[in-house]
């Protein structure tokens, strides 16, 4: 029995049927490929190198891989701007490279990286700028391209939150030298777990050094031209892949509803602030719905998420803790640098939302969530 039955998760992974996931993975009982870059990951790679408008794709088993890998193979040194409101990955992907994070605050509608503040933290020592998407909002990609090209920086955008999203309609991955997805079964497109790095043209070597950092430098039975290590995506991931890429256009029309009846609900009540829509996506993902609770709401996020959970309804305090508060990274970074990130972290909550939520229990959230109302 289903112990979770009846409750509201935060999120539910999107699916295709069972017997269409069992048609697309038969073959691989033909042909016993089940891994090493085969059939099934070179049909998604063209897929969704076709889907997200990129000039180059690679996959990779996770989203974090990707990340990580992609700093590597960029040959990065000394410091990384970056972000402290994200998940622990992006952070994490930068330190196990040796590299110094150097936190930047965030905007405090958009909660993406505070351009204005960026340049103030440049150094000789800066290499690169890994900006982060936040639940499905995008960066200030014009002023990070103007930095980045006046002190000869690479962009890396963390583009998990940014799965299909346009922006001025141009795919999300036109923007930056580098996008790193994550296809994680939480994720509005996913592969159970996968990843994918996208790279514009003209970055040959980086391509090759991602293969080669991806597939312990192998190229061929008797040929290893570098130092790798194993992050390839595998074919049932892949074949997982296909199928969720065929109805992924129809679930995100699903999720919008979900979240237009969240905007219609709480907007407008005192103390309760929702995205700020940006008329420059021109394609939204509804990845996620983050609503902060400000003081005039009377209650505060702890308490609205205690309530919600009363009822068997899962929220997130989604990025809560802020990166640079870890454990891990105690005593070497300071949460006073990035108050807005401080400030927010602690109101946020991110509401259930995926595609076969059905709109009774939006219904039933959002009475909870008013009921707290004071």
């Amino acid at each position: 029995m289903n112990e979770y039955k009846n409750d509201i998760l935060v999120t539910r992974s999107s699916m295709p049927s069972l017997q269409e996931y069992i048609e697309e993975i038969s073959p691989l009982w033909d042909s016993h490929w089940l891994t090493n870059m085969g059939d099934k990951h070179k049909t998604l790679a063209r897929n969704l190198k076709e889907y997200l408008n990129a000039d180059n794709i690679d996959l990779l088993v996770n989203g974090h891989m990707a990340l990580e890998l992609s700093i590597q193979a960029l040959k990065l040194t000394g410091e990384v701007i970056t972000t402290p409101f994200t998940f622990a990955s992006t952070t994490h992907a930068i330190v196990r490279n040796g590299l110094t994070p150097v936190f930047c605050d965030i905007d405090s509608e958009t909660y993406t990286i505070d351009t204005s503040k960026m340049e103030s933290l440049i150094t000789d020592r800066t290499s690169a700028i890994v900006p982060v998407h936040v639940y499905g909002n995008v960066c200030n990609v014009e002023e990070i391209e103007r930095i980045a090209k006046k002190y000869g920086l690479a962009v890396i955008y963390d583009s998990c939150h940014a799965f299909g999203v346009e922006y001025k309609d141009k795919s999300i991955s036109s923007y930056g030298d580098v996008n790193c997805f994550s296809f994680h079964a939480t994720k509005v497109f996913n592969t159970i777990e996968g990843g994918a790095v996208t790279y514009r043209d003209g970055m040959d070597d980086f391509g090759e050094s991602l293969y080669n950092l991806k597939n312990f430098g192998i190229h061929g039975p008797e040929r290893v031209e570098a130092v790798g290590a194993n992050a390839k995506m595998n074919e049932f991931a892949a074949a997982m892949g296909i199928c969720n890429l065929r109805h992924l256009d129809e679930e995100i029309a699903k999720r919008s509803k979900v979240y237009n009846r969240y905007v219609e609900r709480l907007a407008n009540v005192e103390g309760i602030q929702l995205n700020k829509p940006d008329a420059n996506v021109t394609k939204k993902n509804y990845a996620y719905f983050p609503v902060v609770f400000n003081e005039e709401f009377g209650s505060s996020r702890n308490e609205v998420f205690e309530a919600l959970a009363q009822e068997h309804i899962g929220a997130r305090k989604y990025f809560y803790p802020i990166t640079n508060s870890f454990e891990c990274y105690r005593d070497r970074y300071s949460v006073d640098e990035t108050p807005v990130a401080l400030r927010i972290s602690k109101r946020v909550l991110t509401l259930p939302l995926y595609a076969d939520l059905a709109l009774s229990d939006v219904d039933k959230i959002c009475d909870v969530v008013l009921s707290c109302k004071k």
